[in-house]
């Protein structure tokens, strides 16, 4: 018979961790497996859920309407980016709960579907002009599905492979997890770009923006049957036939006040910052450098993805890490890092994004005659900014690349899931997902002030505010409330 936690069962939870699964007993090959099926999934749900973003500025006249001003438009479309953001609690709190008393394997199933389902069906929206506001009203319905899935996605994903990995390599193994936003952004800007290049500008606007979203049906199709091939979680497995998973997830973990607690230190501690350092540092740079910088978009999409490149060993670096000097101190470090540098760092990339001049001195040719000076404008400084932004992402990886397992090992095995997933995504999607669309909203607002109330250089960067104050609160809570622990046997029950 399954039972619900109380509060001196949940405070005794510890002293049962060594009847749990043994999970330093599993092959290196199945935990390989098991990493590689929940990677390649999540991968593509992330590339489902950033097309849309790293889009919006060509989404947002044909499905909300040509103003006549791009600003209009763009934060329309950032708008409805947002709103997938939003509904991502909701989705943990319902899949979460699947999750927990179903299966993490069927559950993470499911939000692969819906998402490819989604993103799939974006791709076939008539226009604003064919079919009026139901074209945005139908992109916003696609849109909060998608959250509602990534809010089950991510939970999952990191769960299963933590409740496989040997206690002293979980923050190693679940930091190849913590690589996937990473890579599913790569992969929806190098599609875009891509298809960009081979379609050419004009194509592309009116129709071609519509293939990366059709091609996600093939890959979400590809990555169900490799999920399909999993077997169930060894904890949860234990727990559902010793009759010990939780028959109310949802009250055990935010009434229970014991498991309450940790669920708000993990929120406003952790992910919180970890979510405005992630989506400033990747999604709003990207962002910046085309709808505020007009940067090239090959130049653009180069300086980032390289950066991310560079930087993605770098997950799986302060992953294991953490499992020699703790969780906590990587992530605090990384967080009090963005919140001191990341203002600077967008500076210099407005510097070297130009317009860059060169003055060549006047002279006197062959011939006698004067040459006078010439002005000449410089393209983009694409190494410098590459250089910048892969500084930006590096805060990224040492906030994120331990926090997987950090949070697996806050929670027992019976709420794990739900636990885990409610303040990720709470801290990734409303206080991260909004970054680029606070951030510009600030920076429109500030330009439309009358002259002389803000720099003319500064404007377009006060949005920043917003992700530096959010990071450095977090990084005091975190401070005082995080205890730095590792390596713990996950609880069983």
């Amino acid at each position: 018979m399954e039972q619900s936690l109380t509060p001196t069962a949940y405070a005794a939870v510890a002293d049962d961790a060594p009847a749990a699964h043994d999970n330093n007993q599993v092959s290196t090959k199945t935990i390989w497996q098991v990493i590689t099926a929940s990677s390649v999934g999540t991968v593509i749900e992330w590339y489902d859920f950033y097309i849309f973003g790293s889009l919006a500025a060509i989404i947002g006249p044909v499905l909300f309407g040509a103003t006549g001003k791009l600003e209009d438009s763009l934060l329309g479309a950032l708008a409805v980016f947002g709103a997938g953001f939003v509904v991502r609690p909701f989705g943990a709190l319902f899949f979460g709960r699947l999750g927990d008393m179903i299966g993490r394997k069927y559950t993470f199933l499911v939000t692969l579907l819906l998402m490819g389902g989604a993103t799939f069906a974006t791709g076939l929206i008539p226009s604003y002009e064919k079919i009026g506001i139901w074209s945005a009203l139908i992109v916003l319905v696609l849109r909060l599905l998608q959250g509602l899935a990534l809010g089950g996605e991510y939970g999952g994903a990191a769960t299963y492979v933590a409740e496989y990995a040997p206690d002293k390599k979980r923050g190693y193994f679940t930091s190849y997890i913590q690589i996937t936003a990473t890579a599913g952004l790569i992969l929806s800007i190098s599609v875009i770009v891509i298809t960009r290049k081979l379609m050419g500008e004009p194509a592309f606007k009116e129709w071609g923006w519509r293939i990366p979203f059709l091609l996600s049906g093939l890959l979400v199709i590809a990555s169900y049957y490799i999920r399909l091939k999993l077997h169930e979680s060894p904890l949860f497995a234990k727990a559902k036939a010793t009759g010990t998973v939780s028959k109310s997830p949802l009250r055990d973990s935010f009434l229970n006040p014991v498991n309450r607690r940790l669920v708000l230190i993990a929120l406003f501690g952790a992910t919180m910052g970890q979510g405005v350092v992630f989506y400033t540092s990747q999604f709003f740079a990207y962002s910046f450098m085309n709808n505020t910088l007009k940067m090239d978009l090959v130049e653009s999409s180069t300086a980032l993805v390289v950066a991310m490149l560079l930087a993605s060993p770098l997950f799986v670096y302060f992953g294991s890490l953490s499992d020699r000097i703790g969780r906590k101190r990587i992530i605090m470090t990384g967080m009090i890092c963005a919140a001191l540098f990341t203002v600077p760092l967008f500076y210099g990339i407005k510097a070297f994004a130009g317009p860059l001049t060169e003055i060549t001195p006047a002279t006197v040719d062959a011939a006698g005659k004067a040459v006078p000076a010439v002005m000449k404008a410089l393209a983009a400084n694409v190494p410098m900014i590459t250089l910048l932004t892969f500084i930006l992402v590096l805060f990224v990886t040492m906030v994120y690349g331990p926090i997987a397992a950090y949070l697996v090992e806050l929670f027992p095995t019976s709420v794990r899931y739900t636990s885990l997933s409610v303040p990720y995504h709470i801290g990734n999607g409303v206080f991260g997902g909004f970054v680029p669309l606070v951030a510009t909203w600030i920076g429109v607002w500030a330009a439309a002030q009358p002259a002389g109330t803000f720099a003319k250089d500064h404007s377009s960067l006060l949005g920043l505010v917003y992700p530096v104050v959010v990071a450095f609160l977090c990084f005091c809570i975190g401070m005082v409330l995080m205890k730095d622990v590792r390596n713990v046997k996950l609880m069983g029950s």
